[in-house]
């Protein structure tokens, strides 16, 4: 928006001169505040008032006092739903196809939202609403979350006025990588302080309403409020998980079918919806052995109990708005980004890092480790079985276009509008269909032009209308779906649909046929009773991939992963990291995840100096060098399991270059599992010369840690075995990581790991 014409007049001096003030935005009149509350990886059925046991009484309590929705909609994934969601465009259309996490170079998969595709955010902030940010973003390049940005990505570049909160897919939820507007922060707690993000999010989302109340209180305000809860690491208070243990001992079948009931009977789904077979791969309850069923009921209270935590954080947020006076004209929205994850594989993992480097986690280690699910050293995440019975009565998980996979629980809470508290709709609404919606509730359209960016038209479609009257019609136009091969179509009340097996021909897919009015479940396969429809719907399909930058497909989920990464770093081998510097997000830090390596740390011993050099990683899986007791230390932690070399001498005070290299003796890629045997050396150096040497099989064969790296402390969670940040006491210049040109991954590994990340 260009600034107007001065109105006033200049003369020589002031006393022929008239001011002139520009008349500041103003908001429509009534414009309602606006809470977005967006959880992440919570399955159609996980919210009480969708049908769970797991405790949800201040999202219930909205549900009674306003509107859930059954047909509501998303990408199958987080990043692509976000970009859908804040802009009103559909994931593809706006560059957003696949993950933040890479850029394949395709106009549909940038992995950041285009200029010409402005923000819910920059929408209103020219109509005077005041917007803030808090928690989880994903809509940045990873390789541009780092301390230069560039920033133009990030939520204050995008229309936030405030941003607290982490740009990745995930956090560790008692060591979080944190943000503060466009720096990077450490965490204001730890576990032992008793401090979790949920909690720490929910006090910056209140920060920021009472500030703004306080400075600006006739102005209207956006808050998006994107939870940690429920992705993976699942962590809470161990209270709250084990209260749990009673309730899940029943199983996943007997649970869905519990669910079930409870949704016929709130009229939440057809009273004539029908249970679908357990998804591929997954047992029933009474198959697995006792010690089996024993770590799968943890692990789905660990679930649990993190989405009870979440509720009864989203209770205090909502009691501030009764507070203040400002809940009867707050439009408060509840929802989901995509169905429950199927990130934890056939068993789950009490800490994730080990196997995704080749170290197994087998039953007797996690029932071993049983009382630490939930805890600061776990990275936990339920089986299969759980997650489908999350997403209840639906087929297939996140990821997936089935409605596993995009079919979300969704409540709208308005007291000073919805009268009718406690309904459903049953419309078909889709994520880019909200955008418009708002914008219709409010009174105002999209602009033509952002920041003087012509900008694409909005291509979701309102469902104000279905607010107050329940017979209104869902939108006309169709709706695509599409995520790693994966296809959908929606249309009219019928919805055809692909699974698409990796690796295999795209023209070798099942399509599947199913009409949703009268088969909720998409349990009742009609592709062979109505051949011309499917084709019709398949034809549909495609123009509307080429409409809206779909093309061209791609199911290579390693590749992409390692290609993004290669070309990030380009021909670099060399880091230099000086004392003083801030976190480096991992997705910035080097590379040195199957190749050699030398680290070398230029310091000045004091007498007694000790503390961390360098590391990378958390309490589930990285590297650290430090020197404690006299000696210089290195720690390689695989899920858990720590190899440590120490010098065989001391270090002696004054300066010196305490180094690390590694090198590959040996390399062998076995076919089953992509097992990998082989042996890396690890040595020590001390000005050069040998101090110490470690031979192991283990090593970083498909990432280090989601957590990144910190130069002369550990922050948060610690990698080795001292107490955080153990800062180190001598004087520290810089740090350098010198690699080897030459790397062997495993991309279908990686691929796997960076997955389970999302």
């Amino acid at each position: 928006m260009s600034e107007p014409a001065f109105g006033g007049t200049i003369d020589r001096t002031i006393a022929g001169s008239k001011p002139w003030w520009p008349a500041p935005p103003q908001p429509p009149k009534g414009a309602p505040n606006i809470l977005i509350v967006l959880f992440d990886d919570v399955g159609f059925s996980d919210f009480g008032c969708y049908g769970s046991p797991i405790r949800t009484p201040a999202i219930d309590a909205l549900a009674a006092q306003g509107l859930r929705y059954s047909g509501f909609h998303t990408t199958a994934m987080c990043s692509t739903t976000r970009a859908a969601l804040l802009t009103g465009r559909n994931h593809h259309s706006v560059g957003v196809g696949c993950l933040a996490n890479f850029d394949s170079g395709y106009p549909g998969y940038r992995g950041k939202i285009a200029r010409e595709a402005g923000t819910l955010a920059e929408m209103l902030r020219v109509h005077a609403y005041r917007n803030y940010m808090v928690g989880k973003w994903h809509v940045t390049p990873l390789t541009e979350s780092g301390a230069t940005g560039p920033f133009d990505g990030w939520p204050l570049g995008r229309g936030f006025d405030r941003f607290y909160g982490f740009l990745d897919a995930e956090t560790d939820q008692y060591a979080p990588e944190l943000v503060l507007d466009n720096t990077h922060i450490p965490p204001p707690g730890s576990y032992a302080d008793g401090y979790h993000l949920t909690a720490d999010l929910i006090d910056q989302a209140i920060r920021f309403i009472a500030d703004h109340t306080a400075d600006r209180p006739e102005l209207p305000w956006l808050t998006w409020l994107a939870l940690g809860a429920c992705h993976a690491p699942h962590q809470a208070p161990d209270d709250i998980i084990k209260s749990y243990d009673a309730v899940f001992a029943h199983g996943w079948d007997v649970e869905r079918a519990e669910r079930l009931a409870r949704q016929k009977a709130m009229g939440l789904v057809p009273a004539t919806t029908d249970l679908p077979p357990r998804n591929d791969g997954v047992k029933a309850w009474e198959t697995h052995s006792d010690d089996e069923r024993r770590v799968f009921t943890r692990l789905q209270s660990a679930f649990a109990g993190m989405l009870d935590h979440a509720d009864q954080h989203l209770a205090r947020l909502l009691a501030f708005l009764d507070k203040t006076g400002q809940r009867d004209n707050t439009l408060v929205i509840v929802m989901s980004d995509n169905g429950a994850s199927q990130e934890g594989g056939p068993l789950g993992f009490v800490n994730a890092m080990g196997p995704f480097n080749f170290k197994p986690e087998p039953i007797a280690e996690k029932l071993a480790r049983i009382d630490d699910i939930g805890g600061p050293d776990t990275h936990s995440n339920f089986p299969h079985g759980w997650a489908m019975a999350s997403n209840t009565p639906l087929r297939r998980y996140k990821q997936n276009t089935h409605g596993g996979g995009i079919r979300d629980p969704f409540i709208l809470s308005w007291p000073k509008t919805i009268s009718a508290g406690g309904e459903i709709r049953h419309q078909f609404v889709h994520a880019c269909d909200l955008v418009p919606t708002l914008l219709d509730l409010i009174g105002i359209a999209a602009p033509d032009t952002i920041a003087g960016v012509p900008q694409m038209p909005l291509e979701g479609v309102s469902f104000a209308r279905s607010i107050t009257d329940p017979n209104a019609p869902s939108k006309q136009v169709a709706q695509y779906f599409e995520m790693f091969g994966h296809r959908g179509l929606w249309h009219d009340g019928w919805k055809a649909v692909a699974f698409h097996p990796t690796g295999t021909p795209f023209d070798n897919d099942k399509w599947e046929l199913f009409h949703l009015a009268q088969d909720f479940s998409e349990t009742h396969d009609l592709a062979a009773a109505e051949p011309e429809r499917l084709a019709a719907l398949v034809k549909l399909w495609w123009e509307q991939a080429e409409a809206h930058q779909v093309l061209p497909l791609d199911d290579r989920f390693g590749p992409r992963f390692a290609e993004n990464a290669a070309r990030f770093h380009g021909a670099r081998t060399r880091f230099t990291f000086h004392a003083g510097m801030g976190h480096v997000p991992t997705d910035v830090a080097p590379d040195v995840r199957s190749r050699d390596y030398l680290i070398e740390a230029h310091v000045e011993i004091d007498e007694g100096a000790s503390g961390v050099l360098i590391a990378h990683g958390d309490a589930t899986s990285g590297y650290s060098l430090y020197v404690k007791d006299g000696h210089l230390v290195h720690d390689l932690n695989i899920g858990g399991r720590h190899e440590i070399v120490r010098s065989v001498r001391p270090v002696p005070a004054g300066p010196h270059r305490l180094g690390l290299r590694v090198e590959r003796l040996r390399r062998q890629t076995e076919p089953a599992k992509g097992a990998r045997t082989g042996m890396s050396q690890y040595t020590l150096l001390i000005d050069g010369e040998e101090a110490g040497r470690l031979t192991t099989q283990l090593a970083f064969h498909t990432l280090i840690s989601w957590s990144g790296l910190d130069i002369g402390h550990d922050r948060g969670s610690p990698v080795s075995d001292y107490t955080a940040p153990f800062a180190f006491t001598g004087r520290l210049s810089h740090v350098t990581v010198t690699m080897q040109t030459e790397q062997s991954l495993d991309g279908e590994s990686v691929g796997q790991a960076e997955m389970a990340r999302q």
